[in-house]
């Protein structure tokens, strides 16, 4: 039995002090990949490395109901001004920690320890899913293509995030 696709409602936020439309490579490849895969992007978004921009751009988009997932990229290494961790995790009801976990394996094999650098994360706030890629394009095909991609997926087996989405806001 074959079963059909979902398509998701997805965000796009790249976190940059210096990027705009026309070198932002990372958030055009994400807007790519989805729209590929059949998803609807709801709106795509630029905004500098502040945490409270971030938060409030974040927060926004988790409030819309038609929002189901928010894909971030950028702000997620060890300087000072990377923040996006700190900007949205504490918006999470939940944490999916082996996102992170699996994306830094997935990523060594690619950069070898450079990998440690990154603190991409995700997690679900108010039933939407929101997933923290490092700001490099080829960090996003990896987070898309091998993680985020096939986990919004509703053909996916054993299981993706998409069966789960009917049951997020459950008490």
């Amino acid at each position: 039995m074959t079963q059909d696709r979902v398509p998701v409602c997805i965000a796009v936020l790249t976190v940059s002090d210096t990027r705009d439309e026309a070198t932002d490579k990372s958030g055009k490849l994400l807007v790519e990949r989805l729209e590929a895969a059949g998803h609807v992007l709801h709106e795509k978004q630029i905004l500098p490395d502040d945490i409270y921009q971030l938060r409030a751009q974040v927060s926004q988009w988790i409030a819309e109901p038609r929002v189901q997932a928010i894909v971030t990229t950028g702000g997620t290494g060890l300087t000072g001004r990377d923040g996006t961790p700190e900007a949205v995790s504490v918006l999470f009801d939940k944490e999916i920690e082996g996102f992170g976990e699996v994306f830094r394996v997935l990523s060594y094999e690619e950069i070898g320890t450079a990998t440690l650098q990154s603190r991409c994360v995700a997690g679900v706030a108010n039933s939407t899913y929101i997933f923290c890629l490092p700001g490099s394009s080829g960090a996003c095909a990896t987070g898309w293509d091998k993680l985020i991609g096939p986990q919004l997926d509703s053909t996916n087996q054993p299981c993706n995030l998409v069966d789960l989405m009917p049951r997020l806001s459950e008490i």
